[in-house]
Order: C-alpha cells, then structure tokens, then sequence
C-alpha cells in the first residue's frame, strides 16, 4: 500500500545482480507512476524513465528544457511506486561537471537505481534526431569522472551514453565507449546503433553491461530480445513506447467523442474500473481504513461529552 516496500539501496543491489546475470533485462518507460506498477504487474525486470517522455509529459520537446527538479521530482513519484530497480535518463547531467555530481546525488535521494549520462552538448537533442553534435572527449570524460566520484551508494550505477556514432561512425563509439569505462562508467548505452554489428562492435569492446535503445520511428532497427541478446546486449529500453499507447488510445477516444457524441464505440478497449482499482490497490486501502477507523467512539468523546468539556475551559 501507499509505495513500494523494497528500499533504494535493495533495488540498486538487485539491479546489479540482474546485469551481472547474463539474461537480457527489459525495462519499458513508464510515463507516470501507475504504468511503472502495470509495468511491475506485468512481470517486467525494471522500469526505464525517460527524458523524452517527461519533456513530452510537460508538452515540451526533448531538447534540453527540462530542469533537474523537474526530473528528479518526477522520477521519485515513479520509482518509489514499484518494487522493480529503475534508471532515469539524466541528459547531459543538467550542466558542467560541479552540476553532474549535484545530480546523481539528487536521484540517490530520489530513489533511483541508476542514471545515464550523455556527452551530448547542453542544450541536448533526442538521440534520434538528425543533427546533433558532441562535446569532446575530455569533457565527456569529466561529466562520468563527476558522477563516479559523487555518489554515495556504490551500487548506484553510472551509466555513459555516447551519440558519437551519429557524426563519426561506430569506430569512434567503439572508441568513446573504452575511455568512459576508463572514467568510471558501470556500463554503455551506445545511441542510435544501425545495426547488430554496430552493438556487437561496442560489446566486444567493453567488459562493462550494454544496454540498447529500441525506440519507435528512429535510427534502430526494432530488434528482439532474442536478437539483441544473441550479441551480448544485457539490457534493453522502451522508452516512450508506452506513452505513444497511451496518446494513440487517447487520441482515438478523443475523436470517437467528436464523431458519435459519447466514448461508447471505445468502451470496450478502455482499462477496467475493476482493473484500475486492482492496479492501485483500492482493497488494501479499504482494510487499512477499517483496521483503523472501525472503532465506537467513547463516551467522553459524545458530542455531550465535548460540548461540557468546552465549557468548563471557557
């Protein structure tokens, strides 16, 4: 009841384990804090929370506008809703290095598994969007050497993301992704990969877990989990593959409305109450408020009882 009851250092311990197991993990976005219990429900291994879609949550592209509180604030909601490990995609680290370390501490605080940070220039751009460009190795470098040093959880995974295959082919992330190892990364998150060459490439690269991006409508073919755990990949994302459901059914509600003048049509493709209540627990709730409430009140507390007391105060 009210949220998880797996703490965030049990979850950081489990997320390692689950990396170190040799099995694919999947984690699909969640774009609220209910999705990440369906996610749960569903028998996922972790929840992935996404910069696109809390941007997209906001109404605002992804390109760099969110805040540090704003994500924090919205991960926390998600992640303290689950029992699973869940990592946060933390842009650029919302500024220089000084910056980078201040926010791996607030998603400690907030409860997360893990982040990932890109080397991306600030203000970033969504990693499958054409015309993005990368800050220098150095301070690709600096922003994981940050992260490493500020967090206080040892299990707290810090993640590198590298877009530098987009300008300078997969040679160069193959590269990129040996040195931020070097700095300090637990793992790789190599963007826009083309194809299954492209990932087994940065696998046989790097000893450190892998994970890939599998993204609708971008640079990546749609591999399956069989197919990218064939190369070694040891985590895949969904990011924002629930939230376009989400919008879809909600669009074509929308438009059932317009059209027939009630969501009747839909109906039947809508969640249950039943299931909703399910999701969020309403039974347990309900004991709760009878384990505690379900008492007779004491005389002295009547409303005669209160009104004489009253009176002898005054």
């Amino acid at each position: 009841m009210l949220y998880a009851k797996t703490t965030a250092a049990q979850k950081r311990i489990t997320l390692r384990a689950l990396l170190a197991s040799g099995k694919l993990q999947q984690f699909p976005g969640a774009f609220n804090p209910l999705s990440a219990r369906l996610i749960q429900d569903k028998g996922f291994d972790g929840v992935y929370i996404s910069g696109a879609v809390l941007s997209a949550d906001l109404g605002l592209p992804d390109i760099g506008l969110t805040t540090l509180t704003e994500v924090a604030g919205r991960a926390q909601q998600i992640a303290r809703m689950t029992d699973l490990p869940a990592i946060v995609d933390a842009d650029t680290g919302f500024g220089e290095p000084m910056n980078v370390a201040r926010s791996v501490q607030e998603f400690e605080d907030a409860g997360l598994a893990g982040l990932h940070i890109e080397d991306q220039i600030n203000p970033k751009r969504c990693g499958h969007l054409d015309g993005k460009a990368v800050v220098d190795l150095d301070t690709a470098l600096k922003r994981i050497r940050a992260a490493a040093d500020a967090r206080r959880d040892e299990n707290f995974l810090i993640m590198a993301r590298t877009d530098v295959a987009a300008m300078e082919g997969t040679a160069a992330a193959v590269y990129r992704a040996k040195a931020l190892v070097d700095a300090g990364a637990d793992a790789i998150f190599p963007e826009a990969m083309h194809t299954l060459e492209d990932f087994a490439a940065i696998r046989a690269a790097v000893d450190v877990p892998i994970l890939a991006n599998m993204t609708e409508f971008g640079k990546s073919e749609l591999f399956t989990a069989e197919q990218l755990s064939g190369v070694g990949i040891n985590m895949v994302i969904y990011p924002v593959t629930l939230l376009r459901s989400a919008m879809g059914a909600a669009e074509r509600t929308l438009e059932a409305i317009a059209a027939y003048g009630t969501q009747q049509p839909v109906v039947d493709q809508m969640q249950t109450r039943a299931r909703l209540y399910e999701l969020v627990d309403y039974q347990g709730y309900n004991h709760f408020d009878s384990a505690v409430f379900n008492f007779a009140v004491p005389a002295q507390y009547s409303q005669q009882g209160v009104a004489s007391t009253s009176k002898e105060n005054d």
